[in-house]
């Protein structure tokens, strides 16, 4: 049975400036507890998409709808940005503060010790400064910190950067375990091959438009996934 469709894009044209328009009509869906990978050449509209859906822009013409309703508000969705997006100098729990600073002061302590529950590492670290941890350690604090508000959808931009190999397996398995528990994961990511035996779906974009929908599977197996992920006409999209 398929899974419901949580996130749609339904026509939308957005971009940076008046000028610059990146997203060209884009028509694309991520369904509920489900790992959706978009992936594409530089400049195809990927993480334009996640920022367009957290509301860091406002499309032009098109609709965006979350739970079947319109939506420009990032309620019930979390951020992951590419790059590190801690506060070095202060503590793991000071960071985890600072993530659920909208809540109620009475709810926050109960929602830190459900973070610390999924996340072992972290809760060994709690007192030493984020700084001082490795980077997969870190990549688990600001997923472990996007989910203090209990998202629905968690947008991801390219995870894997800056991590060894074995760290990037242990974050795509920790969103694998995410999404198998009902959280719905949309993902950036340029480690391709690897993000693909995690995800469900994957979609291409090329040029802001969606050039092809496969199931990750079929797509890991297709041999002319380089040229997807590089760029150039996708023939079976037409």
């Amino acid at each position: 049975m398929e899974a419901a469709k949580i996130i749609e894009f339904d026509r939308v044209v957005a971009g940076y400036t008046p000028s610059l328009t990146i997203l060209n009509e884009l028509t694309l869906d991520a369904r509920e507890g489900e790992i959706t990978l978009l992936i594409g050449p530089n400049g195809a509209g990927k993480s334009t998409v996640l920022k367009t859906l957290f509301g860091m822009l406002v499309p032009r013409t098109g609709e965006v709808r979350f739970e079947g309703k319109r939506s420009l508000l990032a309620q019930g969705i979390a951020f992951v940005p590419q790059g590190r997006n801690l506060f070095g100098s202060l503590s793991v729990r000071h960071n985890l503060e600072l993530g659920g600073i909208t809540l109620p002061r009475g709810e926050l302590s109960g929602r830190i010790d459900e973070v610390l529950a999924r996340f072992p590492r972290i809760k060994e670290r709690i007192d030493n400064q984020a700084s001082t941890m490795s980077g997969g350690e870190q990549k688990q604090l600001e997923v472990g910190r996007a989910l203090l508000l209990r998202p629905r959808v968690i947008l991801i931009d390219e995870p894997s950067i800056g991590l060894s190999p074995k760290l990037v397996q242990e974050v795509m398995a920790l969103l694998r375990r995410l999404a198998d528990a009902g959280t719905t994961v949309l993902m950036v990511e340029q480690n391709v091959r690897t993000a693909l035996k995690y995800a469900n779906r994957a979609l291409v974009l090329e040029m802001g438009r969606l050039a092809l929908d496969r199931p990750a599977s079929e797509l890991l197996a297709d041999p002319d996934l380089n040229r997807l992920f590089l760029g150039g006409h996708v023939k079976s999209a037409a």
